[in-house]
């Protein structure tokens, strides 16, 4: 982390990928990148050419409802209130990651050596003019359902979900600044994927960092970091659940990215992940439980979230 400090001060822009549990760092200045590593923020318009069917071929029902069990079993034993659950869903789309990357249309692009891409839809936090901002997201849901703006933003489980996540991002903007505030609460983005239209729910918070943040960087993404959206809460008695209860090893899966140049920061979290493995690729996914939950609806979700955005 203290590179990320190192290169703010200096006003040399850089890129810093933070794998979720912080044991991979990654920091580079923009003119040194490697020609396998690129980075983009902003929506890029759509490629004429068809895009290939992506087949998916996630766990089975049972498999997933036992997981999901255990997290009930520790919601009920008062450990954790929203845990988010995630899953690797093998899949098959015959086009190399630059080409993933380069067709993906999202507000936030990494290709990371062949190693993983991700389109993330997702914002972490910015900070500009002394100012941080971050931008929870929790409810999904498909436009193409009767009244789905209605429904989503009306659900009592989204919206319990929702307040719990809001809740602790404050608290983390609290470690690091203050004049914490609720600047926009539960507004909707649209995310239009290879065979559908999805709804999202995002709030997003505010907060004063004193004026030599740059140096405190390091610090600053060490305590907000891994991200409470992917997390839950308790955040840390609930990192520890997910670690016994995940069938795989997130990685660089639900980090962060982002770009800094010593007077504004951009960054986001690292969902819509399609990582090389051995095998072949796979797809990293999930969502958040509540003790509201139902393990078909959150298994459909898991899966919807396997796409790829136009």
């Amino acid at each position: 982390m203290d590179r990320l400090s190192a290169l703010a001060q200096e006003k040399r822009p850089f890129l810093f990928v933070i794998s979720y549990d912080k044991s991979e760092i990654f920091v580079s200045p923009l003119d040194e990148l490697p020609e396998n590593i690129k980075v983009s923020r902003s929506k890029t318009p759509a490629i004429e050419t068809k895009i290939p069917a992506m087949r998916r071929f996630p766990v089975p029902f049972h498999t997933y409802k036992e997981a999901f069990d255990r997290v009930i079993a520790q919601i009920e034993a008062g450990n954790t209130y929203l845990l988010n659950l995630t899953f690797s869903t093998p899949i098959e789309l015959p086009l190399p990651l630059e080409t993933i990357y380069e067709r993906a249309n999202a507000p936030f692009k990494l290709l990371f050596k062949d190693r993983f891409v991700c389109f993330s839809p997702e914002p972490f936090v910015t900070i500009e003019n002394d100012t941080i901002h971050t931008f929870p997201m929790k409810g999904t849901i498909d436009e193409a359902l009767p009244d789905a703006a209605k429904r989503i933003m009306a659900d009592e489980k989204e919206m319990a979900e929702h307040v719990m996540v809001v809740d602790l991002l404050r608290n983390d903007l609290g470690i690091v600044g203050s004049e914490v505030r609720v600047k926009r609460f539960r507004y909707l983005d649209r995310i239009v994927t290879a065979d559908k239209t999805l709804l999202q729910v995002s709030s997003e918070i505010t907060a004063k960092l004193p004026a030599d943040w740059p140096k405190r960087l390091g610090d600053i993404m060490d305590a907000l970091l891994p991200a409470g959206s992917i997390t839950g809460t308790p955040k840390k008695r609930t990192c520890e659940i997910i670690s016994r209860t995940e069938s795989h090893e997130r990685g660089f899966f639900t980090g962060v990215f982002g770009v800094c140049d010593g007077k504004r920061l951009w960054s986001a979290v690292m969902i819509r992940f399609i990582e090389k493995q051995t095998e072949g690729l796979v797809y990293k996914s999930g969502g958040g439980i509540t003790i509201d939950s139902d393990a078909l609806s959150e298994y459909r979700e898991m899966i919807d979230k396997v796409y790829f955005p136009l």
